[in-house]
């Protein structure tokens, strides 16, 4: 049984938030939001849960004038009661920056980069660790355990050194020193596994099920989706609430993308924006390119693909846990699926940090290279928008380049 402390007796509805309950995409059964809830137990299921929201227009998008620039300015949309409960290193509300003397490289398509590297401990896993950690804070939970590529685990350690929460995290062992220490300085336990991070994850849930622990693995719980929504709120709003023609988003675990979207879908509803969307590109490495393969072979899930070490340690994702849900967006969008060899992220790495000043994430660098790939096939036109998503800060990166 899961172990959780006793929560506060009052919960003060004090961000307004207008969570009502959580839904399963896949068959449609609901759950309470007030109680700890991992993934959907009907049958055979086992889908992500997402939560839902009362969005009948009684907020509007000109509540955000004047509020704090982080992710907290969308709290009626957030899974958080008590603001007593919101845990916060200031994530969020990153720049989106052009990219200008590529300029010549990209023409005449408009191409911006959306910059999560300045988030707490560098990266936007922030974002998503930041919201469940608040809710699990508000649901009681003593102690979390998640398997991590890597900035997913430092920033567990940091929001539950915050939250006063206990943090144990498994992570590869190939995974650069610095990941380590990061964790260790923020006090969390940290176990090293010979293995990738689904290796990490079978015994993270073995362990978490013996002791009683609270997983966060990537979507497996419902709140991490939460925080990086947050991001496709942004965009809109960056943008003035005309969304880009294309985003083009690293795919490891994939709980940005399906958040974006999800974002863009509730705003919809609300009426923030019309029904335009841009289409999604989800971008791979080399190494783990299941997602890219299902989606060219029409395939509805996809199979576990691990060929190694690649430098962009958060895209060694074997297979994804939500791989029919982000297929099923990239097909809703009439989106594209790539990936890119770690030669030619650390030439898109170097490229942008010699011409634009920016030190990205081979992640984020990824998306540099497949954005010229899909320019010289003309699947990007003239006059478009598009938007790169840098997942975190190259600092974090240096042992894995050359």
């Amino acid at each position: 049984m899961l172990t959780v402390a006793t929560p506060h007796p009052t919960v003060i509805p004090e961000t307004g938030s207008l969570i009502t309950h959580l839904r399963c995409p896949e068959c449609g059964k609901t759950y309470v939001a007030t109680a700890v809830q991992t993934v959907c137990n009907n049958g055979t299921c086992n889908s992500s849960l997402f939560a839902e929201y009362k969005l009948d227009g009684t907020i509007s998008k000109e509540m955000l004038t004047g509020r704090p620039a982080n992710m907290w300015r969308y709290r009626e949309l957030m899974p958080v009661i008590d603001t007593g409960n919101i845990v916060t290193l200031g994530e969020g509300f990153t720049p989106i920056l052009p990219l200008q003397n590529l300029q010549h490289i990209a023409g005449d398509i408009n191409v911006f980069i959306k910059d999560e590297a300045g988030n707490p401990t560098g990266s936007f896993k922030a974002r998503g660790i930041g919201a469940a950690v608040s809710k699990a804070k508000e649901l009681g939970i003593d102690t979390i355990v998640t398997p991590t590529a890597g900035n997913a685990g430092g920033a567990l350690a940091a929001y539950a050194a915050k939250a006063g929460i206990k943090a144990i995290v498994y992570m590869p062992k190939l995974t650069p020193k610095l990941f380590k220490d990061e964790c260790r300085l923020y006090g969390a336990t940290l176990v090293e596994i010979d293995g990738s991070i689904s290796d990490c994850g079978k015994l993270a849930n073995e362990e978490a099920l013996q002791n009683g622990w609270f997983q966060v693995s990537t979507l497996k719980e419902p709140y991490r989706l939460e925080g990086k929504k947050t991001m496709g709120y942004e965009i809109a709003e960056q943008f003035n609430w005309q969304l880009p023609d294309v985003v083009l988003y690293p795919t490891g675990g994939g709980t940005g993308l399906l958040g974006i979207w999800k974002a863009f879908d509730e705003m919809e509803r609300m009426g923030w924006i019309d029904s335009h969307r841009p289409r999604m590109v989800a971008v791979q490495s080399d190494s783990c390119n299941g997602i890219v393969k299902a989606f060219h072979r029409e395939h509805s899930v996809s199979e576990f693909t691990d060929g190694g070490f690649t430098i962009a340690n958060g895209l060694r994702v074997p297979k994804p846990y939500a791989d029919k849900l982000i297929l099923k967006v990239l097909r809703e969008s009439q989106g594209n699926a790539l990936s890119v060899s770690d030669a030619d992220m650390e030439a898109a790495l170097k490229e942008i940090a010699r011409n634009e000043g920016m030190l990205i994430a081979p992640e984020g660098a990824a998306l540099w290279h497949a954005f010229k790939q899909l320019k010289a096939s003309n699947w990007l036109h003239d006059g478009e928008t598009v938007l790169l998503l840098n997942t975190g800060s190259g600092y974090k990166y240096l042992e894995n380049l050359s």
